[in-house]
């Protein structure tokens, strides 16, 4: 059981690397588009800049996080608190019926609202579950020791 339990962590961990790197390559290549999206809202208009180097930065931590084991459930963790806080923005901006831009970049720049919504629930769900599993092998490593 503690070797499936840890093929499903890695797995999840594999996608949750993937997100990451993905999400923060589109948002450094496309930098000037992402501080420009990032103008439009008004909170963040005055620092767009900053935030255009801090959220790419932040998921490519999580994903240095998420590589190595020692530091896997910190990762997991980190994980589930930016997509938590992802998710919050795009509730907000449906909530205040903003017409914002979404300053995701590549496929995902194609969702809706709701949709991108759907996809953070997805994904905060893998990182909930990695956070569960890794625990949880823990646990029976620690029942199953001499």
């Amino acid at each position: 059981m503690r070797d499936r339990t840890k093929n499903i962590v890695e797995i999840l961990t594999a996608l949750l690397i993937c997100l990451f790197v993905y999400a923060a390559i589109n948002k450094l290549t496309e930098y000037s588009m992402f501080v420009a999206q990032l103008k439009f809202h008004p909170l963040f208009k005055y620092f767009a800049g900053l935030l255009a180097w801090i959220i790419p930065a932040a998921e490519l931590i999580t994903t240095g996080l998420l590589v190595f084991p020692l530091t896997r459930r910190t990762g997991l963790y980190t994980s589930a608190a930016l997509l938590s806080s992802f998710t919050v923005y795009l509730i907000v901006m449906i909530s205040t019926n903003s017409h914002l831009p979404c300053s995701c970049g590549g496929i995902i720049s194609g969702f809706t609202w709701r949709q991108h919504i759907v996809f953070n629930l997805v994904f905060l769900a893998l990182a909930v579950t990695g956070i569960l599993l890794d625990k949880r092998k823990d646990k029976t490593a620690v029942s199953f020791s001499p």
